[in-house]
């Protein structure tokens, strides 16, 4: 300790001496003067190599601040969350949304010309060209009480199209109360209005529903679903088969309304009603065929028309309107 104290020391004399001089050192020339002189004193850069390490300690150092500046956030500068003003925003909203409804209501049917709406023959209600189109849809399966089956929802090539697609399997859940499984299923939201009330489509003025598709080969239940509020209808649907032919090739499929059957909780009834079109809240697809494994079904449009060829009003004579007889 000793030894460092005095090195120090030395070092610390050795920088206080004065530069020395020809002058005062005659003897030891001018080469020990500039040797003793470069030595202690500090080395100096040249000017560029200068000022070039001053700018990039200027930019390090503004770096730095910018870092802190977006690590170390003010108060002033973080969101404000007032639920107040969010409900104030909905509630517009929905005034705004409820006052369209009224002008186009006096305008007419969907705020158009009445006489547009009787003279039309063929309308597209729903299409597949984006990822808003396939959020009027959502997707289900068997997984809801345990089984296994998949389904997935995306859009086709090109964006043209959508593609339902997964896979089937018809193993019943181990749960001890299902007995049965093996379904998937595709269904149209059912359309809201001002004030999430709810809106049904009226296809009175048509007879033929009107799909274009592609599929695997499989059988298929389309599902169309009546406007009711009454809780013991809820299970009520009216169905029909759609066969796809599988292959490349699009496939456009026809089907009248006369021809959809009544069903409650997946089972036909024996007294069958007449689907009243003036009230239709939702269309769906459903596989149950119960051949484990993968399937698709490409969808391009759903829409309605009107077909002169077809004059039949019901397809099924059990009816109480038309034969009350049967059900005396």
């Amino acid at each position: 300790m000793a030894l460092v104290h005095k090195l120090l020391n030395g070092t610390y004399i050795l920088r206080k001496c004065p530069k020395p001089s020809v002058a005062s050192c005659p003897f030891l020339g001018t080469r020990f003067a500039d040797y003793c002189s470069s030595s202690l004193e500090k080395p100096v850069a040249a000017p560029g190599k200068a000022s070039s390490q001053r700018k990039t300690e200027g930019n390090l150092e503004g770096h730095h601040q910018r870092e802190v500046a977006l690590d170390i956030t003010s108060p002033e500068d973080k969101p404000e969350v007032s639920f107040d003003k969010a409900i104030k925003e909905e509630i517009k909203d929905h005034f705004r949304r409820l006052k369209d409804d009224i002008v186009n209501h006096w305008i007419g049917p969907e705020g158009r010309p009445l006489h547009e709406v009787l003279m039309e023959q063929a309308k597209v209600v729903w299409q597949f060209r984006g990822k808003e189109d396939l959020d009027k849809w959502i997707v289900t399966s068997d997984k809801t009480i345990g089984g296994r089956s998949e389904v997935f929802l995306k859009m086709g090539r090109s964006n043209q199209s959508a593609l339902l697609y997964g896979t089937l399997s018809s193993e019943a859940p181990q749960d001890g109360e299902s007995g049965r499984s093996g379904y998937c299923a595709m269904i149209s939201k059912i359309p809201r209005g001002p004030f999430e009330r709810k809106r049904f489509y009226d296809w009175s003025q048509f007879n033929t529903l009107y799909l274009r598709v592609r599929g695997d080969g499989r059988p298929w239940m389309v599902n169309i679903r009546e406007d009711t509020d009454i809780i013991q209808r809820k299970d009520q649907m009216y169905s029909y088969f759609m066969f796809t032919r599988g292959g490349p090739y699009w496939q456009e499929v026809k089907i009248p309304f006369s021809k959809f059957f009544f069903s409650n909780q997946g089972r036909i009834r024996d007294a069958q009603y007449q689907l009243l079109l003036d009230k239709i809240s939702s269309i769906g697809f459903t596989l149950a065929d119960k051949v484990d494994g993968p399937f698709f079904l490409e969808i391009d449009f759903i829409g309605v028309f009107t077909d002169p060829a077809h004059t039949e009003e019901f397809a099924y004579e059990n009816s109480p309107e038309l034969n009350p007889r049967l059900f005396k």
